[in-house]
């Protein structure tokens, strides 16, 4: 059958790869157990380049096709570039689609970044798989990875899946850090859970707050707490600058004097 090949398993186990040739470029449909099923998706892949040419709206279930495939080809016939992942590219930003009914928005200038990895949603947590890691999406926005919509980052036109950098306004960037009204000014209090939540000081800037809360980590470790923190990393600091600022903070007596319970 067109389109259709035979291929073997580790184990020996005969199956059948399909494929097609679009734009002088080989396209792997993937692996079938039946030839009528591999089959079948070279006919459907064929009717979406060359014949019906339908839109992403119209994907049906019984599409022998899987959902990311489709959207890979129509992109590649609508727009003459072909990505790896479920993307279908606009003039200044791009869709990429985890499902029929699940699609967000970027910045083309994402482009590069998420035609190579594959975003996965677990829960309401959307990461990627970066050098065998698992990175939150929103890290890219220098936003924590367990951080909360509408208290410490907000989507400015209320669309949660409009991930354009022109609509996310970050509020909080530092764990353990908070913009708030101490004595009649605006400062930034940082906290730490111990457990039971300690303050650990007001300061002038954000950054002082959070380099503070990673003073207090290490206080709290030499008085004998196990707790696993994240510290906050500062970008843009130099070692010595970032000692200098260490160095001058002051934290609260009550995280200098803590015991921890054994």
């Amino acid at each position: 059958m067109k389109g259709v090949f035979t291929a073997k398993k580790k184990d020996g186990t005969m199956y059948y790869r399909a494929s097609i040739t679009y734009r002088r470029k080989h396209i792997s449909l993937g692996g079938y157990d039946t030839m009528p099923a591999a089959n079948a998706a070279y006919l459907e892949a064929d009717r979406l380049l060359n014949q019906d040419r339908p839109s992403i709206s119209q994907y049906q279930d019984s599409s022998p096709l899987p959902f990311e495939k489709w959207v890979i080809l129509i992109n590649f016939r609508d727009n003459g570039i072909y990505f790896g992942t479920p993307i279908y590219a606009r003039p200044q930003f791009f869709y990429y689609y985890l499902s029929p009914v699940d699609v967000l928005k970027f910045d083309i200038d994402d482009l590069f970044y998420y035609s190579s990895r594959k975003i996965m949603k677990r829960g309401d947590h959307l990461f990627v798989a970066d050098y065998g890691m698992q990175v939150n999406i929103l890290n890219r926005y220098g936003i924590r990875s367990f951080a909360v919509a509408g208290k410490d980052y907000l989507f400015l036109n209320d669309d949660d899946t409009d991930f354009r950098h022109e609509n996310i306004a970050v509020i909080n960037r530092y764990q353990g850090v908070s913009e708030v009204t101490y004595r009649g000014r605006q400062r930034y209090r940082a906290r730490i859970n111990v457990p039971g939540y300690y303050v650990i000081g007001h300061y002038h800037s954000e950054i002082d707050a959070a380099i503070a809360y990673n003073k207090a980590i290490d206080v709290l470790k030499k008085r004998g707490v196990t707790k696993n923190y994240t510290p906050n990393y500062i970008d843009g600091l130099s070692p010595s600058v970032y000692a200098d600022i260490y160095s001058r903070l002051k934290i609260s007596d009550k995280i200098l004097n803590y015991t921890a319970l054994k």
